[in-house]
């Protein structure tokens, strides 16, 4: 069996070159606040890959994605070892934009702390009189660059998003940009509204795309997961204060909370994984294969 090593390696996916494909591993790895933990959380890499997976197959409609197969048997025997199976994604190769596309339907986290200095997320002015945690009138396109690892991503504007991209391929700007804004608060609209029906508030999330070799835009990287968005449960949902969720936010509000040094007691890695099985289950209707 040849082996084989990582073409590139984020805070929590490999990235592995398949000649005119990609493998995509999500690990175990978690990160909070753009650091990677020292922990492993069994199963998360498993939990984002299938909720990609169920996403990408009911977004087909608004824009193409780049999966091909999660089975590890359309994959090299390297994949069919332990480790890989359930949480390997094979994809199709694209040049990927070098936008983080975020969408926020409800005002909570950054987005909270920024409005109440100064009534605005992102530089869009909101009305007045917003609770923390209150849907917004309608959700809000708030992009940032993609940092490399160690480093923050940076919030931008709309329109420092298409001088951004017009820099990176001339007489393009203007139209990426606004593709890549429609298709981020149409692929939000379409899903938030299915969670709602599952009990669960997708209160924002993040979504990356890339190019073809036509030229097309297509959806890349996660979708909707636990790790790029966050889920509330809708039952309780009250605004007025932080909500509890299905996400990584367990692990982010002990390491506010506490001394560390980017280590998390085993109590809160199972709460987390626990939470994330759960939203896993809800959203798809069925428990994830282990």
């Amino acid at each position: 069996m040849q082996e084989l090593k990582p073409i590139k390696e984020g805070k929590v996916r490999e990235i592995y070159d398949n000649g005119d494909t990609l493998i995509m591993v999500a690990t175990d790895r978690i990160s909070c606040f753009d650091v990677i933990l020292k922990n492993q959380v069994t199963k998360k890499g498993a939990v984002l890959t299938q909720m990609s997976k169920f996403w990408f197959d009911m977004t087909r409609d608004i824009l193409p994605n780049h999966m091909i197969s999660v089975d590890v048997k359309d994959m090299p025997e390297f994949f069919r070892q332990e480790g890989f199976d359930g949480n390997s994604m094979m994809c199709r190769k694209l040049e990927m934009l070098p936008v983080e596309c975020i969408v926020r339907g409800y005002i909570t986290g950054s987005g909270w702390a920024s409005y109440q200095k100064d009534g605005t997320v992102c530089g869009i002015r909101l009305p007045e009189g917003l609770k923390e945690s209150d849907k917004l009138p309608e959700p809000i396109y708030t992009p940032s660059t993609k940092a490399e690892i160690g480093d923050h991503d940076e919030n931008i504007s709309y329109e420092q998003s298409v001088e951004y991209l017009e820099k990176r391929f001339p007489g393009k700007g203007r139209e990426y940009g606004e593709k890549l804004r429609d298709y981020t608060i149409a692929l939000y609209k379409k899903c938030a509204e299915y969670a709602l029906t599952r009990g669960i508030i997708i209160a924002d999330t993040k979504f990356e795309f890339g190019l073809d070799e036509e030229g097309n835009i297509v959806l890349g990287d996660e979708m909707l997961t636990p790790d790029s968005s966050r889920f509330w449960p809708a039952e309780g949902y009250e605004p007025g204060h932080a909500q509890p969720s299905f996400d990584k936010q367990f692990a982010r509000d002990w390491l506010k909370s506490h001394q560390h040094d980017w280590e998390l007691p085993q109590e809160i890695v199972d709460k987390t994984i626990e939470k994330y099985l759960q939203g896993y289950e809800l959203l798809t209707g069925k428990p994830l294969q282990q």
